[in-house]
């Protein structure tokens, strides 16, 4: 398990415009092709250094594909990279204020302290 790599998927796909609507749009399609292509590239690197080890696991990788927020909590995403991509995701679909931040929380009820590890 890399929470480091999870986090890192979340930060760059939430950047991208573009990105973010393959995610919401083709999931699927969208996790493998990060893994492949950019998992293992070096953050804010543009001089072709990449590392080689860099993986999702299965469990990983399905809550990635599955918008799965809880587990990716659980997992150890950090819930404000979870939070920011997935609003720029879902928050058009709801019709009220906030509708998307109160389930997403709701979502995450039942987690008490201690909290997963967030770290990387």
């Amino acid at each position: 398990m890399s929470r480091y790599l999870l986090n890192k998927f979340l930060f760059t796909v939430d950047r991208d415009p573009d990105l973010v609507e393959r995610y919401r749009s083709a999931p699927a399609d969208l996790v493998p092709w990060w893994e492949s292509t950019i998992a293992n590239s070096l953050l804010n690197c543009h001089t072709g250094e990449a590392s080689t080890w860099l993986a999702f696991t299965d469990e990983e990788r399905t809550a990635l594909i599955t918008h799965d927020h809880v587990k990716l909590f659980e997992l150890g995403a950090h819930p404000f990279l979870t939070l920011t991509l997935f609003i720029a995701m879902f928050e058009r679909d709801n019709t009220t204020e906030l509708e998307y931040q109160k389930a997403y929380g709701a979502a995450l009820a039942h987690v008490t302290r201690p909290y997963p590890d967030i770290t990387t």
